[in-house]
């Protein structure tokens, strides 16, 4: 599996924080809280974008990670908006660049596929940012399999690859388990995978009427409106309760104990929201309560016509 390293030669963190909610739903205070609590817990791998909160995320980041820099595994992304060409490519890591007050980044991902932009562009212009020193290793997100393998093959053509993927996983969305994680254990691609708590349902807070995503945010209602998901998140918070540990840190050390070795991205709105989640970090899976916690939700099918042979 591809060994990711800081600037000082460090491993990287069990565990990724995504500083999505800095400068929003976190306000400075609270993400300065939020940065230093998870430094103290061996955080050192943050991930943002360029046009998280307007901007706001990678400003914030830029001033925690100023005085330990070489310490610190600086992922961001570009490309959300406005497609993958070399134009857009350039002018959002620009931005990227003087929001974060750094000249360069460890990692830099597509954020999601371009169908409209050949692939060579795409990669051409990222090897020329690898090349320069600008970026050290180059990520995608949201891809599917079929478009991870055919890009990574493009980029090993430019004497480069794609080290890294950030797809969405966790107990409740496990559709990356079909093809995904089989391509990237295959091609020695390292998994960084978003969203661990299910926008906040694994938690267990919505069974009990708490508010978040899921009932702030129409796209993830929509992506959790599924009963048997609900249904898991219920039973998963039953279990942690048996064993006197959040529902969070179960969930987030689930998707951590893949056999893909991810490392899953946590985040929160404050340190009392973060906390649970920062436990997976130290949290030792053992084989039965991991295939226990399997068992609660749906498996999907193999990226197969023969079904009946499995």
């Amino acid at each position: 599996m591809t060994q990711l390293l800081t600037r000082s030669g460090a491993p990287l963190s069990r565990l990724t924080f995504g500083t999505m909610q800095f400068g929003g739903k976190a306000d400075l205070e609270q993400s300065k809280l939020m940065y230093e609590t998870a430094r103290e817990e061996g955080i050192n791998h943050f991930d943002t974008a360029v046009g998280y909160n307007g901007g706001a995320s990678e400003k914030i980041l830029g001033t925690f990670i100023k005085q330990d820099r070489d310490n610190i595994f600086l992922a961001t992304k570009v490309g959300y908006v406005g497609g993958a060409s070399k134009a857009n490519i350039l002018a959002h890591f620009s931005a990227c660049q003087k929001q974060l007050d750094e000249d360069s980044v460890d990692l830099l991902y597509m954020h999601r596929f371009d169908d409209d932009t050949p692939l060579e562009e795409t990669f051409e212009t990222l090897a020329e940012l690898q090349s320069s020193g600008a970026i050290r290793y180059i990520g995608v997100s949201n891809y599917a399999a079929w478009q991870i393998m055919k890009a990574h093959n493009i980029a090993q053509s430019m004497s480069t690859r794609i080290d890294v993927v950030q797809p969405m996983y966790s107990l409740v969305k496990r559709q990356v388990e079909v093809e995904i994680l089989p391509v990237c254990v295959d091609q020695d691609i390292k998994v960084i995978p978003y969203s661990p708590l299910g926008g906040g349902l694994l938690t267990g807070k919505y069974a009990t009427g708490g508010s978040g995503r899921l009932t702030e945010d129409e796209r993830y209602k929509a992506r959790y409106d599924q009963s048997w998901m609900h249904e898991a998140a219920v039973e998963l918070s039953l279990m942690a309760a048996g064993l006197s540990v959040n529902p969070a840190t179960l969930a987030v050390a689930w998707v951590a104990a893949h056999k893909s070795n991810p490392s899953p991205i946590i985040s929160a709105r404050n340190t009392e929201q973060l906390m649970p989640s920062l436990m997976a970090e130290k949290f030792e899976m053992p084989t039965q309560l991991y295939r226990e916690i399997t068992d609660l939700s749906v498996t999907p099918a193999p990226a197969t016509d023969r079904l009946e042979e499995g």
